[in-house]
């Protein structure tokens, strides 16, 4: 199905993805002519298999392989990978040069900003030679001792994968509650550490989301649990320190939302948003009195998307009711419904509203314009407002980590394809920035030496659409033979932001241009951008990224036959409809986690992120969606060419 991309690993040193990264670059740079056939590939065997819907047949040969646990699809995977192995020999040396190059640019002993919470200040950090976080704080001041909270490193021994998510921190701050996932599948066993004797309760609650939320009596632990066929988030329970029931606080019965749960800003409700891809809706419990039933926000209404921030005796609601790229309105405490949310922020036209964070004298609102970020500070008390000013022709701002209702100041990230990623602490009423951080990028790295630009190229049916690319300084990116490497994602609404990755100067090091085309299905230039690239207009997707690359061909910015593609999950989806659609522009792809057969996953309910799916992709019971589907999986659509 759509899976995530290597979430579930350690963030100290090199990934699975970044491993990846190595293995084509490699090739890549090899010009991948040089290979010889030293075995022969291993043939999958044929298994015909009939399926059948609205009256076509399609025969899939390999249906068996859906069988992860088959010892013949075990043995199949094994001989592919050897197979890999053995083709990719002659560039060992220069995998080990690459691997040790993007390595020396990653500084193992790093630590994050400090953020306040409470009396104290937390964050996480690395030592060199380790590969887990060490989460820590201190208290009072970031000058105070350190106190460590927890070590991954000592929590991962004996095990093969490790992920921990940054600990819920109890009310009190005396105690964390985290979640350990030791198996790659995401099911997390949730764990109680006391702070002040660094002793670890015996009580644990496994097979988890990892999604949970601490009451404010410090004893209650409001967490998510997921159905173990499909993966959805189905389920919020509640447990009480010290005793063994947990119990069910609410089910989402309907099986294309799922669910998840958040606290307040205010520290005032625990939130409880179940969603699909297009319709909300909120439950709120009084943190104060975790035992009392959910209150409904508002009903869930078709093609009605909102979300919640307290804001103390006041809601702030983001909605698309009558505004398809959202607005923002107030609702009183008391009377939630729709009929009394006043609008604050009006609908535009040009400028989509993403997200709002709200604190006890300002609102700063995360906008997209231009396919550019924007963050807009609006004061509560006299409604002025102002944007916070970016000057690069390409880049990504994003709200960070913002614990406290009462301060002056908001975090925010930013970054570019030339500028590291770079933390801000932004004086709201003085509008003035402090530069907490940058990324450290050792190895002599030097943003000077790169260039960014933005370009917009006009689609076949006449659409601008925007374009990202970066190179070396001293490159002619007009000299018709330079060496392009391609990625984009197009789906969800997800916009493919113009950020900062270390690993990608090993190629622009070397002469390439690396792009991002910003295609529909994202939401870079609104939330029209993502209907425009969604259902039964998902093809334009797939050919945005075509006429991207032909608009590179021809601006003689890239080399005829020596254009390389990258798209992940649903991105590999777009890797898989594109190479259907026209090979002959590219020389290598890299399809990470793809999912190639769109038509016979979406025609199965009992596997993760179906029904959900409905929404983005069309429902191919409905013969109309299941035609059109039809026209681009990948799977359904492989000629000899």
């Amino acid at each position: 199905a759509v899976a995530s991309s290597g979430s579930c690993r350690g963030k100290g040193l090199m990934t699975n993805h970044d491993f990846g990264a190595v293995l084509l670059f490699s090739m890549i740079i090899m010009g991948l002519s040089g290979f010889v056939r030293a075995v022969e590939p291993p043939k999958a065997k044929k298994i015909p298999y009939t399926l059948e819907k609205h009256g076509d047949v399609r025969v899939d040969d390999y249906y068996w392989l859906r069988e992860r646990t088959d010892a013949k699809v075990l043995k199949y995977l094994k001989d592919e990978n050897l197979y890999t192995a053995a083709m990719l020999k002659p560039v060992e040396k220069l995998q080990a040069k690459l691997f040790a190059e993007m390595k020396s640019r990653i500084k193992e002993d790093d630590s994050s900003v400090p953020f306040k919470y409470g009396d104290y200040y937390y964050y996480k950090r690395y030592e060199k030679g380790f590969e887990y976080p060490i989460y820590a704080r201190k208290q009072g001041s970031v000058e105070a001792k350190e106190e460590i909270i927890l070590n991954v490193n000592e929590v991962a021994k004996g095990t093969s994968f490790c992920q921990v998510r940054f600990p819920a921190i109890r009310p009190d701050h005396k105690m964390i509650a985290y979640a350990v996932d030791t198996k790659g599948r995401r099911f997390f066993t949730i764990y109680f550490k006391d702070l002040h004797t660094g002793k670890l309760y015996a009580e644990k609650l496994t097979d988890t989301a990892g999604n949970m939320a601490w009451a404010n009596d410090n004893k209650t632990l409001f967490y998510v649990k997921q159905d173990t066929g499909t993966l959805r988030w189905n389920r919020v329970l509640r447990h009480e320190l010290g005793f063994r029931k947990n119990p069910e606080v609410y089910f989402e019965a309907d099986e294309t939302f799922e669910l998840s749960i958040s606290k307040s800003n205010t520290d005032k409700y625990i939130f409880i948003r179940t969603g699909a891809t297009m319709s909300t809706e909120y439950r709120l419990i009084d943190a104060d009195k975790p035992g009392a039933e959910p209150v409904m926000f508002y009903p869930r209404q078709p093609r009605l998307e909102y979300d919640v921030q307290d804001g103390g005796g006041v809601f702030y609601v983001s909605n698309n009711d009558n505004a398809r790229n959202f607005k923002l309105s107030a609702a009183p405490a008391a009377k939630t419904g729709k009929e009394n949310w006043t609008d604050l922020v009006a609908h535009r036209e040009d400028v989509l509203l993403e997200g709002v964070e709200v604190f006890e004298n300002w609102l700063v609102l995360k906008e997209k314009k231009n396919a550019l970020d924007q963050l807009r500070v609006i004061s509560r008390g006299t409604g002025e407002e102002h944007l916070i000013a970016f000057d690069e022709p390409a880049y990504t701002a994003a709200l960070g980590e913002n614990f406290e209702y009462k301060t002056e100041t908001v975090r925010f990230n930013y970054e570019s394809m030339t500028t590291p990623v770079s933390v801000y602490d932004y004086d709201m009423a003085a509008r003035q920035r402090v530069l907490m951080k940058r990324q450290e990028v050792p190895g002599g790295f030097k943003p000077e030496n790169y260039v960014s630009e933005r370009l917009w190229f006009t689609a076949r049916d006449g659409e601008k659409v925007p374009l990202s690319i970066v190179y070396r300084k001293g490159l002619d990116p007009a000299a018709g033979k330079n060496p392009v490497y391609i990625y984009s994602y197009g789906s969800y609404g997800y916009s493919t932001d113009p950020d900062f990755n270390s690993q990608r100067l090993s190629l622009l090091d070397r002469g390439f241009i690396y792009a991002i085309p910003h295609i529909r299905g994202g939401s870079e230039l609104g939330r029209r951008w993502y209907e425009e690239g969604r259902q039964l207009k998902k093809r334009n997707t797939f050919l945005d990224f075509i006429d991207a690359t032909r608009y590179l061909v021809d601006l003689d910015s890239a080399a005829p036959r020596h254009v390389y593609a990258e798209g992940g999950s649903a991105g590999g989806l777009l890797m898989g409809a594109v190479l259907n659609m026209a090979p002959e522009l590219y020389k290598g792809v890299i399809a990470d986690v793809p999912f190639v057969d769109a038509l016979t996953t979406m025609l199965d309910p009992n596997i993760p992120l179906t029904t959900g799916e409905y929404d983005e992709w069309g429902n191919p019971n409905v013969k109309e969606n299941y035609d059109y589907i039809k026209t681009y999986s990948p799977y359904d659509n492989v000629e000899k060419k």
